[in-house]
């Protein structure tokens, strides 16, 4: 017999069938209900802190020419930049003087010598640059610049991040095949996925939510797919069309799906954590773009991680994966207190002189150890 909303959300574990249940309701009492039960797990599991990363978006110089992003290798229209080894430090040394414990540096994908020797010797120039009494070991790092080879993120690695995000984009083979030219592969992504545990990373991944062709089911798998590969951090949003991308064609049906799809993506990241449970979980900047409360939403269905800007003002309007995206016009410490000031609503905390590790990195490690 199919169970209700109640009885799956009593149970300990999550079958397909649940999960396709949880993040098919419509009806407001159950999404609530999923929405409290998601908030009680990060609770018990994670605490009420919430992590804050500083993103630089260092790049948008990119190789690769995935239909839906706007800074794709295709894409004529963008004005193109990198910012310098000492721009970067200077931004690092903003996150830590802000109490931010971590950053992110993100950038197009590229795989040359020159790129990869770059990011390394910025990692290393970063973790010099911030270690103090509050940072002992520096400010933590994450990186997301793209697939790589093995031997490259073993570098990454050496050099002192410790993190790494790599979103799936869909565990749909079928969907995948539909957002990226076919000379980008599923199986190469799974396969970086796994490169990346091996190197010793604290591994990211995550989805595209609203995509055309997508199925509650696709998502559903998704799900079971960040758990399969035991994922520690999910970065995960809504499907924003840019319309310098061949996927622009969808965008007169995506505006008529923005409530649902905004719904939807609020009942993953719910769904997720009740899944997951001590993994950490992004409030991603694109809910704020498809609502003005987006992210203090995502925070409230189960979300414990925010990306404030550190980029420099004046090239973000250079780094639009979506269109619409938030705070172009900022400056850092703006964003740093609009957004401090958006968590403490909420009743919660934003945690300050914190790498702010996933709790499931340490239970994934000592599972490991126990192992040996």
């Amino acid at each position: 017999m199919t169970k209700t909303i109640p009885e799956i959300l009593a149970g300990e574990t999550f079958a397909r069938d649940d999960v396709i249940a949880l993040l098919s309701t419509t009806d407001p009492a159950d999404a609530e209900a999923i929405r409290t039960a998601a908030h009680r797990v990060l609770v018990d599991n994670c605490g009420t802190s919430v992590f804050l990363r500083g993103l630089v978006e260092f790049s948008n110089r990119c190789a690769s020419d995935c239909h839906y992003c706007g800074i794709r290798k295709g894409n004529a229209g963008v004005k193109r930049y990198c910012l310098t080894k000492d721009e970067i430090v200077d931004a690092a040394r903003f996150c830590a003087e802000a109490g931010y414990g971590s950053m992110v540096l993100q950038s197009g994908e590229r795989r040359d010598e020159r790129f990869v020797s770059f990011v390394e010797d910025v990692v290393c120039a970063i973790k010099k640059e911030t270690v103090s009494n509050t940072l002992p070991r520096g400010l933590g790092i994450t990186l997301s610049v793209g697939e790589q080879t093995p031997e490259a993120y073993k570098r990454f690695f050496n050099a002192g991040a410790h993190r790494y995000l790599l979103r799936i984009e869909t565990s749909s083979p079928r969907l995948f095949a539909s957002i990226h030219p076919s000379r980008q592969s599923f199986e190469a992504r799974l396969a970086c996925l796994a490169f990346l545990k091996d190197a010793g990373f604290q591994v990211g991944t995550g989805v595209m939510i609203g995509l055309p062709g997508q199925t509650v089911q696709d998502l559903a798998d998704d799900v079971l797919f960040f758990r399969a590969i035991d994922a520690d951090m999910i970065g995960m949003g809504p499907f924003i069309v840019h319309r310098q991308t061949p996927m622009a064609r969808h965008d007169e049906a995506m505006a008529a799906r923005k409530k649902e799809t905004l719904e939807l993506a609020l009942r993953m990241i719910a769904v997720t954590r009740l899944v997951c449970r001590d993994v950490n979980i992004a409030s991603a900047t694109a809910l704020q773009a498809m609502e003005p409360l987006g992210r203090e939403m995502g925070l409230l269905h189960g979300a414990n991680v925010v990306m404030p800007q550190a980029t420099p003002a004046r090239v973000r309007r250079d780094y639009q994966l979506y269109e619409g995206k938030p705070c172009l016009d900022e400056n850092a410490q703006e964003c740093r207190e609009c957004l401090c000031g958006r968590i403490r609503s909420l009743g919660r905390e934003p945690a300050t002189g914190q790498w702010g590790d996933p709790k499931h990195f340490d239970a994934r490690q000592r599972h490991a150890a126990a192992q040996q």
